[in-house]
């Protein structure tokens, strides 16, 4: 099968093929620049494989380009990359790798294509494009890739339970791929997952809360969470979330599972917004329930507080997770702070001083702020849905209005009638006169 390369990339491809045996070392296209055009989805980020030197294919490569990129060099790594006209390339020699059980870093040693294929973490990720002039284009499948591709299925290319104890991430990769692509997980690499889910402790977590804001910025983060719920990932991750789980009755009056809605929150504000804070706003709002519910005979469950607790929570799940502690983490707690304030004003008759307050305290975060409180209904009945969604487009309406008339209100010229009197050396006893 001839891997159908875009005319546009076909000459700078060729080039490296060309230059590549030359120098005596073949070279590959591999990895995610393949499986993304296989699936029709743009991408930028071409990897290359040789046997032989990355380093010196990429300096050689380089040399015959106009104008001459500058070449990044990984010695420690034996990669180099650069950009040309608006794509990333990457160069490595093929390798094979070996573990040790308490480290995801791998021994390096020169392989051959089949051992740097053999190393991948799933058969789509495994498929490599022939830039030999003779093989141009030729797909080489070892592990039914293309297959799997069409099948949506994601499967590791040897033994699951090596693939993700060899490295953990891994297990995390998995499901971003799920969550992304709208693939399954292979039965015995999903049970793999959860089987080795402790194996997740040894990676960084700088590494899995990169994972965990890809699986947030894809379409439907709801998918991520709960393959990371069902292999017990998520309790080493971000308990806080699992505790969110559950439903408890008293007196026959039970509450909302609010993990499930917090799911459906992020996935109904996803729809509206691709803001990355905005997103973990909807997933960290109602946080804090587990530890302000309360029963009430008289009212039922309640849980009064979770907004101001919450906000307090934001901080430390933020520097667990490596997030960053600057303004977007502060945006995230005033958004949590704040959720249930708009909800408020669309309850009653309300005030145009209630309304200049919310004005106020939201600033410039006002839309963002109810953009998440309209993802926050979630109720199964379609007209309650369009009725709280009608009572927040009536406030919308409230809120530009107060905030027009206030700003002619405020509004003063720009020239006073003291200025104009006394530009023109004009007293009030002239005025008079």
């Amino acid at each position: 099968m001839i891997f159908p390369i875009d005319k546009d990339e076909q000459v700078l491809l060729r080039m490296i093929g060309d230059t590549a045996e030359d120098m005596g070392m073949p070279a590959y296209l591999v990895g995610g620049y393949v499986r993304d055009k296989l699936l029709g989805r743009e991408t930028k980020d071409l990897d290359i494989v040789c046997l032989g030197s990355g380093i010196q294919l990429a300096e050689r490569v380089a040399e015959s380009l106009s104008p001459k990129p500058n070449v990044t060099v990984f010695r420690r790594f034996g990669t180099a990359m650069f950009r040309h006209k608006g794509r990333e390339l990457e160069f490595v020699g093929a390798r094979k790798e070996s573990y040790s059980q308490d480290s995801r870093k791998p021994a390096v040693e020169e392989g051959s294509l089949e051992d740097d294929q053999f190393r991948r973490d799933f058969t789509i990720n495994a498929l490599a494009i022939s830039l030999s002039p003779m093989q141009f284009g030729e797909i080489l499948d070892p592990f039914d890739g293309i297959r799997h591709l069409s099948e949506k299925v994601l499967k590791t290319p040897l033994d699951p339970g090596k693939t993700f104890s060899d490295d953990p991430l891994r297990m995390m990769r998995a499901i971003r791929f799920a969550t992304q692509l709208g693939f399954t997980i292979e039965p015995e690499t999903l049970e793999a997952i959860q089987r080795y889910r402790e194996r997740i402790r040894i990676v960084s977590q700088e590494r899995i809360t990169t994972e965990l804001n890809k699986i947030l910025q894809a379409p439907t983060p709801s998918v991520g969470f709960r393959l990371l719920l069902d292999t017990d990932l998520l309790s080493l991750i971000l308990p806080e979330l699992v505790e969110l789980k559950g439903v408890e009755f008293k007196e026959g009056v039970g509450h909302k599972d609010n993990f499930y809605h917090t799911l459906q929150v992020v996935d109904n504000l996803c729809r509206q917004s691709d803001d990355l804070w905005l997103r973990w706003s909807a997933l960290l709002h109602d946080i804090a329930k587990p530890a302000t519910k309360r029963f009430e005979p008289e009212t039922g469950w309640t849980f009064h507080g979770h907004d101001a607790l919450g906000a307090n929570m934001v901080v430390k799940i933020f520097r667990k997770l490596r997030l960053p502690l600057d303004h977007k983490m502060k945006f995230v707690q005033k958004m949590v702070r704040m959720h249930l304030r708009p909800i408020s004003l669309t309850k009653e008759d309300i005030t145009d001083s209630a309304v200049r307050r919310l004005l106020f305290d939201a600033g410039e975060d006002l839309d963002a702020l109810l953009t998440l409180c309209e993802a926050d209904i979630t109720s199964k009945n379609p007209k309650k849905v369009t009725q709280y969604l009608e009572n927040y487009s009536h406030l919308r309406q409230k809120l530009d209005e107060v905030e027009e008339s206030d700003r002619l209100r405020n509004w003063q010229p720009p020239i006073s009638g003291e200025m104009i009197m006394e530009t023109f050396h004009r007293d009030h006893a002239e005025r008079s006169a």
